[in-house]
């Protein structure tokens, strides 16, 4: 059983497989455990520089194409029109997929025109290189911008979402726009295992930190998380979290743990982020 969530007619698996920081024969071999142990969604990414080996880890797992969603995402020195189309042509030529299922901007570039980058960005669907197109790290505001000046709808904004950050306002204005939010680094780069509160909500289930943290994500309306590990284990209980719910109070217990605000990911080039209220 797959969970899912559906916008603008397109229903999404709730829980695809992140790929980021693992390179070459460890990507591969952590792919095509994560199809096995059941992901539908295979997230990757061209600066993570391991497409080919993440096409060939989906290659190995020989899942019909229509059973697997294969997501990646254009960087930003690729924003130009014509720039774009191309390297998505690469991105789809080393993925040896023939299309992506998503494709999303990486992060906002003020460099480069976002009614030009999206213009492209919708060419490629016109192509039949992605069945939908998204967007990462956006603002509320840049999503709203970003669905003003969009033919084809935004299907997600991916943004760093674990129990440690508060990210109402992104969520708030996604799901206003019916779009889905996609959790990177779900598991907060393994601080979740820290946290006293998670740790107890999990001995009460017989789950890990991590498989509570996932089931946290999953149970709130529109969101997708893209949890990453190199243990086939790990890979397979991260996606296990379905034989048990939260209660509103644990649910509630955990989000307050945001109060301390933790963002892990704030490169130099990253846009003034939302402040919750």
């Amino acid at each position: 059983m797959t969970l899912t969530t559906q916008h603008f007619g397109t229903e999404i698996p709730t829980i695809g497989f992140g790929t980021w920081k693992l390179k070459e024969e460890t990507a591969q071999m952590c792919v095509s455990k994560a199809i096995e142990a059941g992901y539908r969604m295979i997230d990757t990414a061209q600066a993570y520089e391991n497409e080919t080996y993440v096409g060939r880890g989906i290659s190995d797992a020989q899942l019909p194409r229509e059973d697997l969603w294969v997501t990646t995402k254009v960087w930003m020195s690729e924003f130009n029109d014509g720039d774009l189309q191309k390297s998505v042509e690469r991105s789809v030529e080393k993925l040896g997929t023939d299309y992506c299922d998503l494709i999303l901007l990486h992060w906002p570039n003020d460099d480069v025109p976002l009614e030009e980058t999206l213009g492209a960005l919708n060419e490629v669907r016109d192509k039949g290189l992605t069945g939908n197109i998204g967007v990462s790290n956006f603002t509320s505001k840049q999503l709203g911008q970003a669905v003003k000046l969009s033919r084809a709808p935004i299907l997600t904004n991916q943004v760093e979402y674990h129990p440690f950050i508060n990210q109402t306002p992104v969520l708030e204005a996604a799901h206003a726009l019916g779009m889905s939010v996609t959790a990177y680094s779900p598991l907060a780069q393994g601080k979740v295992f820290d946290s006293p509160v998670i740790q107890e909500i999990g001995d009460k289930y017989g789950k890990s930190p991590a498989q509570v943290a996932m089931r946290w994500l999953t149970q709130q309306p529109g969101v997708i998380a893209i949890p990453r590990s190199s243990s086939p284990e790990h890979i397979a209980s991260n996606n296990d979290v379905l034989d048990f719910e939260l209660t509103a109070q644990e649910m509630g217990r955990i989000t307050a743990l945001n109060a301390n605000e933790t963002r892990l990911i704030n490169p130099s080039w990253a846009p003034d982020w939302d402040k919750a209220a």
